[in-house]
């Protein structure tokens, strides 16, 4: 009987042991298919990955992106008007651009203006103070648009330029940007001049000129006009007349846009200039007044995007 327990004993010693030596054989292929695949992870991890010889680029590049400067001409003294508009212009969103908002005035003559202004351009950096006494049709905008090429200008790559377009624009104009970028993509992006032609019944761009409300040239004319003496000779007058004219003397703008009806003057009060509202518009002009400023954001639903929030009622 004890010879039989022993033998039984011995038995089940030896089926446990096999079972435990299947179990490691088992594990251990487990383990090999395990660390095949991490190293083939790894592998594949490595073909995606950026080096330092070697980048990604993005999925939609930014290069042919349109770069367009909006100057807007104001007085060193409408703190109000400037933070209203970095409210208007900061929350809107455009795709397939780079648009920079700069407020331009001439130099400043008031202690508390370097002050206020000097932290105006601490906290924004959007403001560029020209070397001229303000003024509105002695020559600003030609200070404007001829000081822009050596400020900005990148010497270490002249063919490439800050801006593809430069924009002169009034303090009382409100421009859609989405619309803008869009009227432009079509466009080239030299020897162009872009804008609302007046007087406001025509609609010939090589006829007359583009209203001072917001006109556009590439980045090429806006170089002529720093190098050439044509404006030189001419510099009193309404500014935007005035530019038609060193554009028409220069034989410049062989490309030209109207803009018209995209661009107009608020409804209110009716003149051959006005428009009504309506979606389609890349600028509204002579909003004067903050009611006619409320009226029109409130037309194109500007505040569409805002959020629900615990924090407030609106």
């Amino acid at each position: 009987m004890k010879k039989a327990a022993k033998l039984g004993n011995g038995k089940k010693i030896i089926f446990i042991s096999f079972i435990f030596i299947v179990f490691l054989i088992v594990l251990a292929s487990i383990n090999e298919i395990q660390f095949n695949n991490l190293s083939n992870f790894k592998k594949c991890t490595a073909i995606h990955s950026p080096s330092s010889e070697t980048s990604l680029l993005p999925m939609k590049s930014s290069e042919n992106d349109i770069r367009i400067l909006i100057g807007i001409l104001t007085l060193a003294d409408n703190h109000q008007r400037r933070h209203f508009l970095r409210l208007i212009y900061g929350t809107q969103t455009v795709a397939g651009a780079k648009i920079d908002v700069k407020f331009v005035f001439c130099n400043l003559t008031k202690e508390d203006q370097r002050i206020l202004i000097a932290l105006e351009i601490m906290l924004y950096n959007d403001i560029i103070i020209l070397n001229c006494k303000e003024n509105m049709d002695k020559g600003k905008t030609y200070t404007y648009f001829s000081s822009l090429p050596d400020m900005l200008k990148d010497e270490s790559n002249p063919a490439n330029p800050p801006y593809h377009y430069v924009i002169k624009g009034d303090d009382d104009t409100y421009f859609r940007l989405p619309k803008l970028v869009e009227s432009l993509m079509p466009l080239p992006r030299e020897d162009l001049y872009y804008g609302y032609v007046v007087p406001c019944p025509s609609m010939d761009p090589f006829v007359h000129y583009m209203s001072g409300m917001g006109y556009l040239v590439s980045w090429d004319i806006v170089e002529w006009l720093k190098d050439s003496d044509i404006p030189k000779r001419h510099l009193v007058g309404p500014e935007d007349k005035v530019f038609g004219d060193w554009i028409r003397e220069g034989r410049r703008a062989k490309n030209r846009y109207n803009a018209k009806w995209s661009m107009y003057d608020y409804p209110e009060p009716a003149t051959r200039c006005t428009h009504e509202l309506w979606p389609d518009t890349v600028a509204v002009h002579r909003l004067k007044t903050q009611e006619k400023w409320v009226r029109t954001l409130e037309y194109f639903n500007v505040t569409q995007n805002l959020k629900p929030s615990k924090m407030y009622h609106i």
